[in-house]
């Protein structure tokens, strides 16, 4: 058995118990009257989750890469233009996915850890017909929380769809699919949601499914065809492939869980915790990455500079070593240079806070980093006094 661990990373969060024991029910067939209205149950719970009316709303058999490829492959076309924002690793990926497809990629770049303005892009735009932009909501590599809304205006007035990768937003925070106009929305269950990873929800709308039907060349990918997955989650049941049922069950308390717990409340949890956590760190004398405001960063993704002369790995492995403590690494340009503490889904909570940043102060000392005894611990629980919790 592996050794329990608290997960404070960019992903997986810990997953909610209420999930872990409906993924443990008896199994059924795919096509069992019971596992078919456990099915309608996800689709409509989707809807929730994504402040959506869309018919198309169910989740790709796979992890959230396995969901943004079945959505830019089912969409782009080779030769078809494609317009992608890229402030961090996950645009890098977006570029990636739809080079594979055969798109002709333009890229509009930002610095990492800043949004993406809508003028570059609205520019971009007028410089010749695009199928599709895409976007991702929520940067896990560098913290910041993309606005969406103007985007998509501007992507609309010239034609294109919109596609914006929500992995790790749905579910911590708003994603209003319908009323910021986004045509397709992709998320993961192993962030927010609380769920092992294995099932990713999407949604799009009519426009993208008239886009998908007037393809001239057929979707290369044959598990990955939204058209297909579309069908077999449909009142037809299409025979596409067997889904992972215990996932099913998994995914389906998720959302459940979502669901009771409420928008407004689900969302100020997260809110709460990363503030709480954020106001220890500072306390700590640590400094967090970024230049947005707090409107424009993930409320539960805290990118922490690493001090001068501290080794950041061997922090890491500290903190998993002594304390059963997991925080994140970076990526690419930002690599050896920010931790990634994530207070997501079921881990966000006052206790898993405050015991992070016990575990840090704790391992900071030890790297030779001066910090005031329980300086992050009681600024946390000052805030949380503050707070009324």
């Amino acid at each position: 058995m592996p050794d329990p661990r608290i997960l404070l990373g960019p992903g997986p969060s810990m997953a909610d118990p209420r999930v872990l024991r409906a993924m443990s029910t008896p199994l059924l067939g795919q096509f069992d009257p019971e596992f078919t209205a456990i099915m309608n149950d996800v689709m409509e719970l989707t809807r929730f989750a994504f402040e959506t009316g869309n018919e198309r709303a169910f989740p790709v058999s796979g992890t959230g890469r396995a969901a943004l490829e079945a959505a830019i492959t089912s969409i782009v076309e080779p030769g078809d233009r494609v317009i992608v924002g890229e402030c961090g690793r996950f645009g890098l990926l977006l570029i990636e996915i739809a080079e594979r497809c055969g798109a002709a990629v333009s890229a509009v770049r930002g610095a990492w850890g800043s949004v993406l303005d809508p003028d570059p892009i609205a520019a971009e735009l007028r410089r010749a017909p695009t199928k599709l932009v895409a976007i991702v909501h929520g940067e896990t590599s560098t913290g910041v929380l993309q606005p969406l809304e103007a985007i998509a205006r501007v992507t609309h007035e010239h034609g294109a769809l919109l596609m914006a990768d929500c992995v790790v937003t749905l579910g911590g925070c708003e994603v209003a699919v319908d009323r910021w106009g986004v045509d397709v929305a992709v998320a993961g269950a192993q962030k927010c949601l609380s769920c092992p990873s294995g099932l990713s929800p999407l949604t799009y709308n009519a426009r993208a499914e008239d886009a998908m039907r007037r393809r001239k060349t057929r979707i290369v990918s044959n598990y990955l065809d939204l058209g297909q997955l579309a069908d077999y989650w449909s009142p037809a049941r299409f025979n596409h492939h067997t889904a992972p049922t215990a996932m099913v069950y998994g995914l389906r308390e998720a959302l459940r869980a979502f669901h009771d717990e409420g928008r407004a409340a689900r969302f100020t949890r997260h809110r709460l915790h990363g503030d709480a956590l954020r106001a220890g760190l500072d306390a700590l004398g640590l400094t967090i990455f970024g230049k947005e405001p707090a409107e424009r960063r993930l409320a539960f993704l805290t990118p922490v500079v690493v001090p001068e002369g501290v080794d950041e790995l061997r922090v890491r492995r500290r903190l998993i070593e002594d304390f059963g403590i997991e925080i994140g690494a970076a990526f690419g340009q930002l690599q050896g240079r920010i931790w990634r503490i994530g207070t997501m889904g079921y881990s966000a909570s006052r206790r898993n806070v405050l015991l992070c940043l016990a575990a840090l102060e704790h391992v900071l000392r030890g790297e030779g980093f001066r910090t005031h005894p329980s300086a992050g611990v009681d600024a946390a629980r000052a805030h949380y006094r503050a707070a009324g919790v």
